[in-house]
């Protein structure tokens, strides 16, 4: 019974680099994670949409998640990684630098996120957890991907 309990307190963590930052999201939210596929360019996209491929009959909108944070361009030669997450209604890939590990976190050590975090704007953050060595951003997917919904349905 207490096995129970203790897996209820506890939040998986997908981790991964973007740029030097160290992010994570709950593992609940991603559906696969894929290396860099041959990408369609969408015409008058955002900037940080890199394109859209096709995966195994699903169109995938693919984010360079860096670029989308304002930290400048993912570097495509360091064998950088798609996390594809679930949208409502689309299916969106967030090209990071790199995969990181799983970390089990405990809610109630996750603090409140910082203004500025890494010189990404706080707003993309929900939180951040310290480990014993390193501080972990939890990347607010909903708001990476409402302001992605919003900029795709008005190309």
């Amino acid at each position: 019974m207490n096995e129970t309990k203790v897996n209820k307190t506890v939040i998986e963590l997908a981790t991964f680099y973007v740029g030097d930052a160290l992010c994570g999201m709950d593992i609940l939210k991603v559906q696969e994670i894929n290396k860099l596929m041959e990408m369609t360019k969408v015409p008058q996209a955002p900037e940080y949409v890199l394109g859209i491929l096709n995966l195994r009959g699903q169109i995938v909108t693919i984010i360079d998640l860096r670029r989308k944070l304002g930290l400048g361009t993912t570097n495509l030669g360091n064998d950088p990684r798609n996390i594809i997450v679930n949208a409502p209604g689309e299916h969106i890939g967030l090209l990071v630098k790199s995969i990181s590990d799983v970390v089990m976190a405990d809610p109630d050590k996750i603090e409140p996120a910082p203004a500025n975090m890494s010189g990404i704007q706080g707003t993309f953050f929900t939180g951040v957890y310290k480990t014993e060595n390193k501080l972990i951003g939890i990347l607010d997917t909903k708001e990476v991907l409402r302001l992605e919904t919003e900029n795709i349905n008005r190309v």
